[in-house]
């Protein structure tokens, strides 16, 4: 047996090496797949003869083996199909046949039934019931198998198998967000993939309508040019399946980042001045994704209408639509050649009626093979110009149109600079959509500003937009916000130039066109602002305001940003980010309407706030005057009213406390924790506590860092934890209770350790970036920082300061997905000299680095 097993383990990796070797240089994944199943096949055969197993047994293929194609490192799934229930000598003898598949070196995924326990299994499970759908004979009992697969299809329910089918289609779709458009799809379960084609091929053999595109197309089902483009999507697929599982040497259907340079490489494609080999593989594969989820969407129509015919009568829309059950009928085969215009208007109809959910196969296999009539001229006509601006205009279902659009290519054709980003990757580590899809997502956000069942989720944003007129000028704005991705160059920029020309051929006023091209160029100024720069300095907040120019302005940019940042990952927004942008608007607002953003003005305000927060917690009147008798303008400056008040209750009374205080809470905007260290000064302080906050995985979203006048620290940080929102009372007297022994123990820092950068930042390393340099006053420096994000790393730089004898005021973290760009208000001697300035900057990019 031995002998037996090492002969055809032997002789299976050479016929695997020779086939993978032949389609490596002949690259046809048919001819290989083919090839692997047949090897399989034989050796199986032989194994089976040689351990004379009993002529009332059958070898059965199922699953993807019983197709008849294998990829190089796939499951082998059989079935050992018997004629009753074996006796201890047939158990012994079948379980020497599995352990002997396991030793020639098969993945091997076995079952031992009856065709009576086949069936019941199959009622049971909807799997093995699909399993059994593509069984193949491979050696055995031809009868015994003829006589299941009789009895399966006697057994089967197609309209039962088409629901349950579709079910686990839309779990599956669920599961990997609804979208082929992710950044790292796997290319069998993503919605578009392997695994979309293989459900209709199931579905349509459960029901007896074919079980290839040919046939699908001989029953009227598809087109001739639809089974063709299936079978080229289907080819295309399994080639890249095939070579990632060459390139892993192991089963892999993810297009990680890690792979995805080397497969397109494998593909000839190469690495050009302005995009990566990668990204020409990865667009392809999204344009096939899109047209197979298309496809998928006519066929399974299809389908459902010859296993549930219904006989609903046309209700008339207008001389082109019918409407049945809820679906866009055209009334003629050749409406969209004869009124081409009428492309956009199925879209504008599928706005104007909450009831209709979409479009019939015949309208969408219409609408797809009559997309080339969009041209040049299609997009000069006034008719087509005004019903694209109704179809924003409307009152409901502009995103479900505009992605409806999308999916048809027939915004991509419209607008055709939107249509070079469609499938467009995006590699700035915070990013988890393709361009095309980050837009619409933009355009999403923003429409859910205008829905009352969604002001939950943004109430400011929400009350803005309910004041704000027009709201489809923001629709424009966040279309073209980014439609220049790629080019090369800046994309605001170049994305101005696009949106000031829609905004001529559409005949837009002179306003909305200004606030449009401004809202495109500017689209990234107010995060710029909110997260780099100092909210507390009078001049910030003048300068914004003068870019600006009017609350319309400012309103439009908050709601875009907004929208903009929380379109591009769920990792990348938070709620210190949302404070940051509402103060911003808030402090510019009050600009604007004729406020002076002076200091004095601003001081009064905030005391007298914090003054009326302290009388409620019953402190005596004057209680206070001690701490804020030992705090500067800044310190005001740089906390809001609610925090002011806060730390004066917890140190009004611990002005000369000789042991350091630590006090903490939730944070009030809902997210986090905040603490405050009150404590004499020393050099490393910041290093200490970012040391403590990194040992406990605590990530740090702000610092404010105060020394008073007697030369006390007063810090204050918001961190965060996911454990935070479920045990945040333990947590806050743990950090009080750690961080106070921590600080009084006075002991040595430890050396920085260096964490491990994820995987997607090794495939997408960053240069790390430091810039140091004077502000306006020349009192402080703005110390920006970037870099991928890994574990240690903010202690590593304040390691760096503390060598430095650096004095930190301010700190802004801001974590991108992926990428970090911290700035920090920094002051001491050692700046003030050039060459210790760059020994600091060295040590800094050091710091940065893995």
């Amino acid at each position: 047996m031995a002998s037996l097993a090492l002969t055809l383990k032997e002789q299976l990796k050479a016929e695997r090496q020779a086939a993978i070797a032949a389609f490596q240089e002949h690259g046809r994944p048919e001819d290989l797949l083919t090839r692997l199943r047949q090897d399989v096949d034989a050796a199986l055969i032989h194994a089976w003869q040689e351990l004379h197993m009993p002529p009332g047994a059958a070898l059965v293929a199922v699953g993807g083996y019983g197709r008849g194609e294998l990829f190089p490192h796939s499951d082998v799934d059989v079935l050992i199909l018997l004629d009753g229930p074996p006796d201890a000598a047939l158990q012994a003898r079948l379980e020497e046949l599995v352990q002997l598949f396991w030793d020639i070196g098969l993945e091997i995924g076995h079952s031992i039934r009856t065709i009576d326990e086949c069936l019941t299994e199959s009622a049971a499970d909807i799997t093995v019931q699909t399993s059994l759908l593509e069984a193949r004979l491979v050696t055995g009992n031809r009868k015994l198998f003829h006589f299941l697969q009789d009895r399966f299809r006697a057994a089967m329910n197609p309209q039962a198998f088409f629901h349950a089918k579709t079910l686990e289609m839309r779990q599956r779709h669920a599961k990997y967000e609804d979208t082929p458009y992710s950044l790292e799809p796997n290319c069998k379960e993503s919605p578009g993939g392997l695994r979309d084609l293989q459900v209709i091929l199931w579905v349509a053999k459960a029901a007896g309508l074919g079980e290839s595109w040919r046939k699908l197309a001989q029953r009227g089902l598809i087109t001739p040019t639809e089974a063709r483009q299936l079978t080229q999507k289907e080819r295309a697929f399994k080639d890249i399946r095939i070579r990632l599982h060459i390139h892993a040497g192991r089963r892999e259907d993810r297009l990680v980042f890690d792979v995805q340079t080397p497969i397109a490489e494998t593909f000839g494609f190469q690495t050009s001045e302005t995009r990566r080999a990668s990204e020409y593989l990865m667009q392809r594969y999204y344009w096939a994704a899109k047209a197979v989820t298309q496809l998928n969407t006519i066929l399974l129509q299809n389908i459902e209408a010859q296993l549930f015919p219904k006989q609903a009568s046309p209700t008339p829309v207008n001389e082109r639509f019918n409407d049945i059950n809820g679906l866009l009928d055209i009334v003629d085969d050749d409406t969209f050649d004869t009124t081409p215009s009428a492309m956009l208007e199925v879209f504008l109809l599928i706005a104007q009626h909450a009831h209709i959910k979409g479009m019939t196969a015949r309208t969408m296999r219409a609408l797809w093979h009559a997309r080339f009539k969009i041209d040049a001229k299609f997009r000069r006509d006034p008719v087509n110009r005004d019903l694209f601006l109704q179809i924003l205009k409307a009152p409901q279902g502009i995103t479900h149109a505009l992605r409806g659009m999308n999916q048809t290519s027939v915004l991509g054709r419209y607008l055709p600079n939107f249509r070079r980003i469609i499938g467009q990757m995006q590699h700035d580590l915070f990013h988890v959509y393709t361009v095309d899809q980050h837009i619409l997502m933009v355009v999403r956000n923003v429409r859910r500003f205008t829905m009352t069942e969604h002001a939950h989720e943004y109430p400011f944003c929400s009350q803005l937009m309910a004041n704000f007129a027009d709201a489809w000028i923001l629709y424009i704005a966040a279309l073209f916000h980014d439609i220049a991705k790629g080019r090369g160059g800046d994309h605001s920029e170049l994305g101005m130039d696009d949106a000031r020309r829609f905004c001529r051929d559409h005949g837009l006023s002179k306003e909305d066109t200004e606030l449009i091209v401004f809202l495109v160029q500017h689209h990234l100024s107010m995060s710029q602002v909110a997260q780099k720069q100092d909210l507390s300095d009078p001049d910030v907040i003048r300068g914004f305001a003068g870019l600006v120019r009017d609350e319309r302005h400012l309103t439009a940019l908050y709601l875009l940003t907004v929208a903009d940042i929380r379109g591009t990952s769920p990792k990348v927004w938070n709620a210190w980010k949302g404070k940051l942008l509402e103060d911003l608007y808030r402090m510019t607002l009050r600009v604007l309407g004729g406020e002076d953003p002076s200091t004095d003005h601003e001081l009064r305000n905030r005391q007298e706030a914090a003054l009326k927060t302290l009388r409620l917690y019953g402190l005596p009147e004057d209680a206070h005057q001690r701490l804020w008798q030992q705090l500067d303008v800044a310190y005001f400056l740089r906390h809001d009213a609610s925090d002011i008040a806060w730390q004066t209750r917890s140190f009004y009374n611990k002005t000369d406390s000789a042991a350091p205080v630590v006090k903490a809470r939730l944070a009030p905007i809902g997210e986090g924790v905040q603490v405050a260290v009150y404590i004499k000064d020393q050099p490393d302080l910041f290093a200490r506590i970012c040391g403590y906050f990194d040992r406990k995985n605590f990530s740090i979203l702000d610092a404010k860092i105060h020394t008073t006048k007697n030369g006390y620290a007063l810090d204050t940080f918001l961190v965060t934890e996911p454990a935070f929102s479920k045990n945040y009372r333990d947590i806050i007297s743990l950090i009080e209770h750690e961080l106070s022994q921590l600080l009084a123990s006075g002991s040595e820092l430890p050396p920085p350790v260096k964490g491990r950068l994820s995987r997607l930042s090794r495939t997408f390393p960053i240069t790390p970036t430091v810039d140091l340099r004077s502000d306006e006053r020349g009192q402080y420096y703005l110390l920006s920082v970037s870099a991928n994000d890994r574990t240690g790393l903010l202690y590593s730089i304040a390691n760096v300061l503390a060598k430095y004898k650096v004095n930190l005021h301010t700190a802004k973290i801001m974590t991108l997905g992926e990428r970090v760009e911290d700035v920090f208000l920094v002051d001491g001697p050692a700046l003030n000299n050039a060459r210790t300035q760059i020994q600091l900057e060295t040590d800094l990019l050091d710091a940065l680095r893995i």
